[in-house]
């Protein structure tokens, strides 16, 4: 009986959040879930695909503070860990049936610290650069991605800080993130990456 109200429990809040906010997102459809929300913003600028899955506790900001539009995308089949703090101030999106793990930060800004004479919070939010995390990768937990790019079906293991691209089919590890093994599509094996 438990797992059967708990069941029922899931389903009532899946769609009383569809009905409170799936016409204030740019696209949000019945099959995607948020559970637990802690804030979204921008909703307007956030497009969620099919089967999309935010576990407990996201915070997403699409932020629009000049005159162009941001984007935020969130492709089918991703599932995003809990505690995601995902900010888009331009472009980022996270393709197809990407994996999340818990805590992963994933921005395309950064906070102006320049003025010394002036708190960092104070200061401006800058545009660093587009993200996007390719198809198929698994983020680990705990990591970030600031304005850079990660290939498809790639892997980024956990506490790494990601700032710069990573190709397809790699494994990149560490702050700053660096790649230490690819795909080597002639002998289909996983190998170690040896930088030309």
């Amino acid at each position: 009986m438990t797992k059967f109200l708990d069941k029922l429990y899931k389903t009532l809040k899946k769609r009383w959040f569809y009905a409170m906010n799936s016409k204030r997102f740019k696209n949000f459809p019945k099959s995607a879930v948020f559970i637990n929300p802690d804030i979204i913003e921008g909703m307007q600028y956030i497009t969620i695909g099919n089967n999309v899955v935010f576990q407990s506790m996201a915070w997403i900001l699409a932020l629009k503070q000049d005159n162009v539009e941001p984007s935020l995308i969130i492709d089918n089949g991703a599932v995003i860990g809990r505690f995601a703090h995902i900010v888009a101030l331009r472009s980022v999106t996270i393709e197809e049936n990407v994996l999340i793990a818990d805590k992963v930060y994933i921005s395309d800004n950064i906070h102006a610290y320049e003025d010394v004479s002036t708190p960092i919070m104070k200061q401006a939010i800058l545009y660093k650069s587009e993200v996007v995390i390719g198809k198929n990768s698994w983020i680990g937990e705990n990591v970030s991605i600031i304005g850079a790019k990660i290939g498809k079906h790639c892997i980024i293991g956990s506490n790494s800080v990601v700032t710069k691209a990573i190709p397809d089919y790699s494994v990149a590890v560490g702050n700053p993130a660096k790649v230490i093994k690819q795909f080597n599509m002639q002998t289909q094996k996983w190998e170690k990456y040896v930088e030309a």
